[in-house]
């Protein structure tokens, strides 16, 4: 699921995700939503946490949410799902601030793309300069310790490691009963935002 950022005046999103995504588009097991934002604070579409429950009912077993990339503010996404994985970009200044503390904190895996080329000693450097960062944080409540990993999507590098901490993590959080625990808490607190939503919207229609 692939959400797009809209424009504040027309309104549009160019939802192209399938476009680049040549491969994966052509597998049958697969399945892509672009979804535009549509001025959704925090990363996602409204609609993006009942889309991920039809998903989850139609038989896909790993959903992948893909946010806008508005950096410190995508966070509601944290509220959905069961990994977050903060994908960055070495060269870009991003390092520089390892500080983006409220979306780093969240982050349970930290990976640098496009470690290839010219640009492997930028994301190694990079990788340090997080690693260092993540050690500020406080400990996570799963007992999770979060890492910084390097990859290459063209080059198709380091995302078996990727994914092996993806595992990890579930099998984890899964032992010491965080997995369950979190998804409870995240049904609960989607059930008042439903509320305070419905709320909401009733005032202003009386109003």
């Amino acid at each position: 699921m692939a959400i797009d950022p809209s424009s504040e005046r027309t309104k549009g999103s160019i939802l192209g995700d399938k476009t680049r995504m040549e491969e994966l588009a052509g597998d049958k097991n697969a399945y892509i939503r672009p979804s535009p934002s549509a001025g959704s604070l925090g990363g996602v579409a409204r609609k993006t946490r009942e889309t991920i429950i039809l998903c989850e009912a139609a038989g896909f077993d790993h959903i992948f949410i893909e946010t806008v990339g508005v950096g410190q503010s995508e966070t509601a996404v944290h509220s959905m799902t069961d990994f977050f994985l903060l994908l960055m970009l070495a060269g870009a200044g991003d390092e520089l601030q390892g500080i983006k503390r409220g979306i780093m904190e969240m982050a349970d895996t930290i990976a640098i793309n496009k470690a290839d080329g010219n640009n492997i000693e930028k994301a190694q450097l990079a990788g340090i300069q997080y690693n260092n960062a993540l050690h500020l944080f406080p400990k996570k409540e799963s007992g999770w310790e979060p890492n910084v990993l390097t990859c290459s999507a063209t080059a198709k590098t380091g995302i078996a490691e990727v994914w092996e901490q993806i595992e990890k993590y579930k099998s984890l959080t899964r032992e010491n009963n965080y997995y369950f625990q979190k998804r409870n808490e995240q049904a609960t607190y989607w059930m008042h935002e439903t509320i305070q939503e419905n709320l909401k919207r009733n005032f202003l229609r009386k109003s």
